[in-house]
C-alpha cells in the first residue's frame, strides 16, 4: 500500500515538472550580420542572431544571455570573457548588437547564448559560433597595388593579367589569412589551388568610393614552400559597360591587391605583401569580358605557374599603381557562387542548319564544355535566350553584345573549358566546330548568382500560377548577380533604381536579400549626388563626371533611396539600416520638397520621369487607355517616400524630422488633391495606374475612396486586362484586394491572353519578360529594347504571398515578430500555401478547398505571435486540429466582417469549417 502512494506521489510530482518544464529544445542558428561565423568584417558593433526550437505551443523567450570569449574553451570561464550580457529580460532574438569593449582588426571572437521561455526556465547554451574582424585601420594595409605595364587607350578588351610571388613559411603555423582585392576581377590561387569559391571578386560598388577586400582563411592550404598567384581580369572596372558603349569606365590599368598574414605556433607572425617583388604575364585568357565573352588558348596555358619551383624568368617585374587604400572596406553583400547545373534537354539542328541545346531554362552563367580534339581546334559558343518565329538562333535583343566564348584546343585528350571572368543571359547555345560528336554530356549550364538563401515558396493548385511563381523566382536569381541588374544578357545589366525599388518585397519573399540590399544601398549613397539627387542607376555609369549628362532624379526610381531600407527594415526588423542610410534617404525626400516647390507639386518638367514605363500600347497614339501623366506619378511618390520618412524619423526618435516631415506630406496630399482629383473622385489621369498609385498611397480623400475605386474597376472591367506599366503593375492586384475587389484581381491573374502575367507562360516563358508583348502570339519578337528576363513585372509576387497565400508581415511589428495570417481564396483555385523562412523560423500559410470543407493550417514559430483570419468562417463552426476548441481557445475566437478572428502564440494549427460563401 505503502508503494503504491509512494508510486502515486512521484508520477504526480513528475507530472507537475512535466507541465512546468522547459518548453525550449535548442537555441540554434546562430548568425552575426545575417551570416553564420563570418570572417573579415569591418561593422565595429555587429548584430547577433538565433532562432529558438520547440515543438510546444505559445513559446516566448522572457531573457537572453550571451558570452563572448577569445576562443571556445575560455567561454567556460567567466573570468575569461571579452563580454557577457548577463540575464537581459527581452524577448528579443534577432539584430541584438554587440556592447562589449572595442574589438581589433582581425581579431576572431566566440559566442554563444542561452534563453529564459515564459515559464521562467533556462535553455542549455547553444553550439559556440565565432566572427572575426577584417581590417580596421587603413595603416594595416602594408600591400601596394601591383599591375602590368597595359593601359587601355581604345575600346578593347585586354588579355587577364596573372601574378605570383613565391614565400615560405618554415615554422609551425597556427593560422593563416588573406586580405585580397583588385581593379578589375580577381581569381586567387594558392599552391596550385583556388581560393575559396567566390566568383567576380571583388564585387561590383562603387568603386571611386568604395572597393570591397575579401578575407580568406587559408591555414589549410599553406607548406613550407609556397606560390601565391592572381588573375585579373577586366571586369566591370575595366570592360564593357552600359549600352553607351564605354570600356573602361572606371580605370584604364588592371592592378592587384594582396596581404597575407601568417601567425606561427611560437607567437611570431609574418606578412606576406604584394609589392615589386612580384611578377607578371599574360597567359591562355586572351579577352574576358562581362557582355562579349572569353577567347581562352589552352596551348598557352602555363602549368604550374601558382606553384612553388615555376620558372618564372620569362615573366615581368610588376609596376607599383598609386591608388587609394582608404576606399577599402568588407563586404556587406553577398558573394556570386556557381549555385546549380543544369544538363541540355535537347539537341537542335534549326532550319539555317545551327546546331543548338536547349537547357529547357533561361538562367544567368556559363557553358561548361568536355571536348577532345587536335591542338589548334577552335570551339565557338554563343548564347541566347530564345529561338526567332522561324526556329533559329536569336541574338537580336542582345544588341552590342557579342555573348560568345571560344576554346582553342591543346589536343592532350579530354578538356575542360569553363570562362573565368564572364557571364551570359541564355537558354539556348549555339555550338560551333565542335570537333567529332556533340552530344547532351558534352555542355552544363552553370547557373550563377548570388549566394542567396531561398526563404519563400508559393504554391497552388493552378500549375500556370506555380510556374509564374518559378519564373519570378528564376528572374530574381539571374538579375541578382551582386547587384540587382534590369536585365541580364544585353549590353546594359545595370542596376537600375525602379526596377529594384518595385520588386524589393517580391524578393524578400523569395530570397534572403537582407545583407544583398545593405551593399547595394551603400553604392547608392555613395553615388547620390551633394544636392540629395540619386542616380537612375547604381553604381552610377551615367555620371556627369565620366563624361555624360547626368541622369537621375526620376520618382519611382530614386525612391528606391527610401522604399528599400524601408522594405528591409519591414522583413528583417532591421533597425540600423534606417539609422545608416537616413541622411541618403532625408536627402533624395529634401531634394523633391526643393524641386517642388510652394505648391507642394512636382511638375517643374525639370527632371526626365520615366513614368509608368512600358505601360500597355502607351506609345500607340490612338490609345489613351495606360498614359498616366508623369506629374501624377511625380506628386504620388513624393507623397509616400515624405509619409515613409515621417515614420523613419519616428522610429528613430528624430522628433523634429518627424513632425516636419508629416506636415510636409500633408501638404503635399493637399496639393495632389487640388490638381489631380475632381470633386466627384475622378482623377486626370484616368488610368488604373493612377488610382491604383492614389488609392494604395493614401491619397484620396476618404469621402471620396468609393467614388475613386468605383472609378478604377469600371476601368479594369472596361478593359478586361492589364494597362499598367513598371510602376502601377505592383500595385494593380493589391489595390483591386484592398477595395475588396478580389474577384478582379483573380481575373488579372488569370487572364492567359495578352496582356497579362500568364500569357508569357503560355509562350513557354521561364522567366519574366520586360515588356507585356516582347513575344508576339506568332513568335515575332519586338526589335530593339527587349529582354526575356525583366523581374519588375514579377512583383505581382507580393500579392501571391500576401493576400492568396495570406501570410504578411505586420507593419507595426516588423520582422515577423508579429505575423499576419488572412488567405483570400478565389480564382478557381482549390488550394494555395506561402512558406518563408523568418529570422525566427518557419511561417507557413496553407490553405485547401476539398468539398464543403475549408481548411487552412498556420505554422508559428517560436518567440512570435500572430493575428490569424479564417475567411467567411463563423465562430461555433470552426474545428482546431481536428476537434472543437477548448474553451481557452475558443474565447480568442472573434466574429468580425471578414470572417473568424484570433490572436495565436506558436505553434502548428489546422483550422476546418464549412466553405459556405468560399469560391474555389
Amino acid at each position: 500500500m505503502k508503494r503504491a502512494i509512494r508510486f502515486g506521489f512521484l508520477m504526480l510530482c513528475l507530472a507537475l515538472t512535466a507541465s512546468f518544464s522547459l518548453k525550449i529544445d535548442k537555441v540554434v542558428n546562430l548568425v552575426c550580420e545575417y551570416h553564420e561565423n563570418p570572417i573579415g568584417i569591418d561593422v565595429e558593433k555587429p548584430r547577433l542572431g538565433w532562432q529558438l526550437i520547440s515543438d510546444d505551443e505559445n513559446v516566448m523567450q522572457t531573457a537572453y544571455e550571451i558570452r563572448v570569449a577569445d576562443s571556445e574553451k575560455e567561454l567556460q570561464n567567466d573570468k575569461a570573457l571579452i563580454w557577457s550580457t548577463g540575464k537581459v529580460e527581452s524577448d528579443r532574438s534577432v539584430n541584438v548588437a554587440y556592447e562589449g569593449p572595442a574589438l581589433k582588426s582581425m581579431q576572431r571572437v566566440y559566442w554563444q547564448v542561452r534563453v529564459w521561455d515564459n515559464t521562467n526556465k533556462v535553455s542549455s547554451w547553444s553550439t559556440p559560433a565565432f566572427w572575426e574582424m577584417g581590417l580596421l585601420e587603413n595603416t594595416l594595409w602594408k600591400a601596394s597595388y601591383i599591375a602590368m605595364n597595359d593601359i587601355t587607350t581604345e575600346k578593347e578588351s585586354h588579355p587577364s593579367q596573372y601574378f605570383r610571388k613565391e614565400f615560405q613559411a618554415k615554422k609551425p603555423i597556427q593560422s593563416a589569412r588573406v586580405y585580397v582585392t583588385s581593379l578589375g576581377v580577381y581569381e586567387l590561387l594558392l599552391n596550385g589551388k583556388k581560393v575559396g569559391n567566390d566568383l567576380f571578386t571583388p564585387g561590383y560598388t562603387s568603386y571611386d568610393h568604395r572597393l570591397q577586400y575579401q578575407t580568406y582563411d587559408v591555414t589549410d592550404m599553406l607548406q613550407e614552400n609556397n606560390a601565391i598567384g592572381a588573375i585579373v581580369g577586366d571586369g566591370w572596372y575595366r570592360g564593357n559597360i552600359g549600352w553607351k558603349g564605354d570600356y573602361a569606365y572606371y580605370g584604364k590599368q588592371l592592378a592587384l591587391l594582396a596581404q597575407l598574414k601568417i601567425d606561427y605556433q611560437d607567437g611570431s607572425s609574418e606578412t606576406i605583401v604584394s609589392d615589386d617583388g612580384w611578377k607578371a604575364s599574360y597567359g591562355p585568357i586572351l579577352e574576358s569580358d562581362m557582355y562579349n565573352g572569353e577567347k581562352y588558348d589552352a596551348r598557352l596555358e602555363m602549368d604550374g605557374w601558382s606553384s612553388f619551383g615555376f620558372d618564372e624568368s620569362k615573366w615581368t617585374q610588376v609596376q607599383i599603381l598609386d591608388h587609394p587604400t582608404d576606399i577599402l572596406v568588407a563586404p556587406q553583400g553577398l558573394p556570386v557562387r556557381a549555385i546549380e547545373e543544369i544538363k541540355p534537354k535537347k539537341i537542335i539542328t534549326t532550319p539555317k542548319g545551327e546546331i543548338v541545346l536547349d537547357l529547357g531554362q533561361n538562367i544567368v552563367g556559363w557553358a561548361r564544355m568536355r571536348v577532345q580534339g587536335e591542338k589548334g581546334d577552335k570551339v565557338t559558343l554563343k548564347f541566347a535566350e530564345v529561338l526567332d518565329k522561324d526556329g533559329n538562333f536569336y541574338t537580336t535583343n542582345l544588341r552590342a553584345a557579342e555573348a560568345t566564348d571560344t576554346y582553342t584546343l591543346k589536343g592532350e585528350g579530354e578538356e575542360i573549358f569553363e570562362p573565368h571572368f564572364t557571364s551570359h543571359g541564355f537558354r539556348f547555345i549555339q555550338v560551333i566546330d565542335y570537333p567529332g560528336t556533340l552530344d547532351l554530356d558534352a555542355i552544363t549550364g552553370i547557373v550563377v548568382h548570388s549566394d542567396m538563401d531561398p526563404t519563400g515558396s508559393f504554391t497552388t493548385s493552378d500549375p500556370m500560377i506555380n510556374q509564374l511563381q518559378n519564373n519570378i523566382r528564376w528572374s530574381q536569381k539571374d538579375n541578382f548577380l551582386d547587384i540587382p541588374t534590369d536585365c541580364p544578357q544585353r549590353d546594359e545589366r545595370a542596376g537600375w533604381t525602379g526596377d529594384a525599388q518595385v520588386f524589393s518585397m517580391t524578393a524578400a519573399y523569395n530570397f534572403d536579400v537582407a545583407s544583398f540590399y545593405t551593399k547595394w544601398l551603400k553604392d547608392l549613397a555613395a553615388d547620390q549626388h551633394e544636392n540629395g539627387l540619386v542616380p537612375n542607376v547604381i553604381p552610377d555609369i551615367l555620371s556627369e563626371s565620366k563624361g555624360a549628362a547626368a541622369q537621375g532624379g526620376a520618382t519611382g526610381w530614386a525612391d528606391a533611396a527610401v522604399i528599400i531600407p524601408w522594405t528591409v527594415y519591414q522583413t528583417y526588423g532591421d533597425e540600423r539600416i534606417l539609422k545608416e542610410q537616413y541622411d541618403s534617404m532625408k536627402g533624395w525626400v529634401d531634394y523633391m520638397a526643393e524641386e517642388s516647390g510652394e505648391d507642394y507639386l512636382w511638375n517643374n518638367n525639370k527632371h526626365w520621369h520615366w513614368g509608368d514605363w512600358l505601360a500597355y500600347d502607351a506609345n500607340n497614339p490612338a490609345y489613351n487607355g495606360s498614359v498616366t501623366e508623369k506629374d501624377l506619378i511625380a506628386t504620388a511618390y513624393a507623397y509616400y517616400s515624405t509619409t515613409l520618412m515621417g515614420k523613419i524619423a519616428g522610429i528613430l526618435e528624430k522628433t523634429e524630422d518627424a513632425v516636419s516631415y508629416d506636415a510636409l506630406a500633408e501638404n503635399i496630399k493637399k496639393a495632389f488633391i487640388k490638381e489631380y482629383i475632381t470633386p466627384n473622385g475622378r482623377l486626370v489621369s484616368h488610368t488604373q495606374t493612377a488610382y491604383a498609385l492614389a488609392l494604395s498611397f493614401g491619397l484620396i480623400p476618404e469621402e471620396l475612396i468609393e467614388k475613386s475605386a468605383a472609378f478604377f474597376t469600371q476601368d479594369v472591367e472596361r478593359f478586361g486586362h492589364l494597362t499598367t506599366g513598371f510602376l502601377g503593375t505592383p500595385l494593380l492586384c493589391s489595390t483591386l484586394s484592398d477595395i475588396g475587389r478580389d474577384d478582379l484581381a483573380f481575373m488579372l491573374l488569370n487572364r492567359k491572353e495578352f496582356p497579362s502575367w500568364l500569357y508569357p507562360v503560355t509562350q513557354g516563358a521561364t522567366t519574366i519578360w520586360e515588356r507585356w508583348d516582347t513575344q508576339k502570339p506568332d513568335g515575332t519578337i519586338i526589335e530593339g529594347m527587349n529582354s526575356f528576363n525583366h523581374y519588375a513585372y514579377g512583383a505581382i509576387g507580393e500579392w501571391l504571398y500576401n493576400y492568396v497565400g495570406g501570410l504578411s508581415i505586420d507593419p507595426e511589428n516588423p520582422g515577423y515578430k508579429h505575423i499576419l495570417f488572412h488567405p483570400h481564396p478565389g480564382g478557381g483555385l482549390t488550394s494555395a500555401s506561402a512558406e518563408f523562412q523568418s529570422l525566427y523560423g518557419k511561417i507557413k500559410s496553407s490553405w485547401e478547398i476539398n468539398g464543403s470543407d475549408f481548411s487552412y493550417e498556420v505554422v508559428i514559430p517560436a518567440n512570435t505571435t500572430a493575428t490569424v483570419t479564417l475567411p467567411e468562417a463563423k465562430t461555433n463552426t470552426v474545428l482546431v486540429n481536428g476537434r472543437k476548441p477548448k474553451s481557452d481557445l475558443q474565447k480568442k475566437l472573434k466574429q468580425t466582417a471578414d470572417g473568424v478572428q484570433l490572436e495565436l502564440g506558436s505553434g502548428t494549427y489546422r483550422f476546418t469549417y464549412p466553405s459556405g460563401k468560399l469560391k474555389s
